[in-house]
């Protein structure tokens, strides 16, 4: 499937459009170091990663209401302290001018970062991100207990890339974000990836906690087998998690176009109604549609 084929795609299962919750927005500096590293990832990763999206902001806007993205939020986060309170305002004041884009925010293991993800929540926030191999902290920073306890009192999605892929950190693994979930056992968190490579661990959260999702982001994609395979045995699974699986894909920094991440989807034969739910149902009702 092509670019060109996606609208054709989700009007034959009946959809409206698409509702991806793993999209990025990033100030331009910011960015632009994103896309420096990625041009380095031979050295990173052990494979070339060309960034298919790489072209101004109001061109990737065009590409995704091409696509039919209906609604995403522009993930920001944080690598190093005193850069979350900037990101937030930054990606509030995004959202506010960018039809479908629905505002978004981060934190640090930091003094303060209480306080500042409460002014976010208040300013109507809808959607957090964490990446803790990028970030290099423990999701069970003391620091970050108190956040968690407002996040999983309000209920807002927090997206968590806490999956050891594409490489290991030294707190990546399901362990310290399973740590965190016993303690705040109503958090409505979106394990990235799919949990990628610890695919059935991260399974395992979102079965034993009633709020956990899954995003699908770059998993079973023709790029990400040959790093991380999806162990098809595990689908019956993912059938029966069919409400808490959502459509994420990691545009604009991905390796392949749009429409490759949908194919893969298509392919795991776990029906239209799976497949409805997925690329929207789950996603309109995680950011309040």
């Amino acid at each position: 499937m092509r670019d060109d084929e996606v609208p054709g795609w989700w009007q034959r299962l009946g959809l409206d459009g698409l509702v991806d919750v793993h999209v990025h927005f990033l100030p331009d500096r910011v960015m632009d170091a994103v896309w420096s590293y990625f041009d380095q990832a031979a050295t990173h990763y052990g494979t070339p990663w060309p960034v298919t999206y790489r072209t101004p902001v109001a061109e990737r806007l065009q590409t995704l209401q091409d696509l039919g993205v209906r609604r995403f939020p522009a993930l920001v986060y944080p690598h190093k302290p005193d850069m979350a309170a900037s990101l937030n305002t930054w990606a509030r004041d995004f959202a506010a001018t960018t039809p479908g884009c629905v505002s978004s925010g981060t934190f640090y293991p930091e003094p303060g970062a209480a306080q500042y993800v409460k002014e976010a929540l208040d300013e109507g926030t809808e959607i957090f991100k964490v990446h803790v191999q990028v970030g290099d902290y423990d999701p069970r920073d003391d620091e970050l207990d108190a956040v968690w306890g407002q996040l999983a009192e309000s209920g807002v999605p927090v997206v968590v890339h806490c999956g050891s892929g594409p490489i290991p950190g030294r707190h990546t693994g399901p362990g310290p974000m399973g740590d965190v979930l016993r303690k705040h056992p109503r958090l409505t968190a979106v394990i990235a990836h799919l949990g990628m490579p610890e695919y059935a661990e991260h399974l395992q959260l979102a079965e034993t906690y009633p709020n956990v999702h899954l995003d699908t982001t770059m998993a079973c994609t023709p790029f990400t087998e040959a790093l991380a395979p999806f162990p098809r045995d595990l689908l019956p699974r993912y059938a029966a998690l069919q409400d808490r699986v959502v459509l994420g894909s990691d545009f604009p920094n991905i390796p392949y176009q749009y429409a490759v991440q949908l194919e893969a989807l298509e392919q795991l034969d776990l029906g239209d109604d799976w497949l409805r739910a997925v690329c929207w149902e789950n996603g309109n009702r995680l950011l309040g549609g």
